[in-house]
């Protein structure tokens, strides 16, 4: 199970040692639940990404009382890592503050982004738009 947000960043704040701040990368995605069987699918798929992502994307609600349901994966560890960080920071979150929230600034302030390389970083911010447009489109309506 993947520890909360507030949890993961307290952890990366005392990660100094950019080695350590991807190993411990690397355990969340390993803390990622599965995928259901089938859900990795083409529709799926996040472009932009040098490794394969695949983002399960579910709407629980309506309007600003909306919350986002996340369920993600990838075939490589370090980007696994960001995917289960997004979830963690984004999943079961409302909508609104989904789209508050900047998780590229919050790597950067934590010192991760000017490691990640700049394919990642695409990766990174394709990942991101597509989980923020999924809840504008939730928001939408009660806008």
């Amino acid at each position: 199970m993947l520890p909360a947000a507030d949890e993961i960043l307290s952890n990366f704040e005392l990660l100094e040692d950019p080695h350590e701040q991807f190993e411990y990368l690397m355990e969340l995605g390993r803390l990622l639940p599965p995928l259901p069987p089938g859900a990795h699918t083409e529709d799926r798929l996040v472009p932009g990404c040098q490794s394969r992502v695949w983002l399960c994307l579910e709407v629980a609600g309506s309007g600003p009382a909306a919350t986002l349901r996340i369920a993600a994966d990838s075939d490589a560890h370090i980007t696994k890592g960001l995917v289960a960080f997004l979830v963690a920071l984004y999943g079961d979150q409302p909508v609104r503050r989904v789209l508050d929230t900047d998780a590229v600034q919050i790597l950067r302030d934590l010192g991760l982004g000017q490691h990640v390389t700049s394919k990642r970083s695409n990766g990174l911010r394709s990942m991101v738009e597509r989980i923020k447009a999924e809840a504008g489109r939730a928001i939408a309506p009660a806008a």
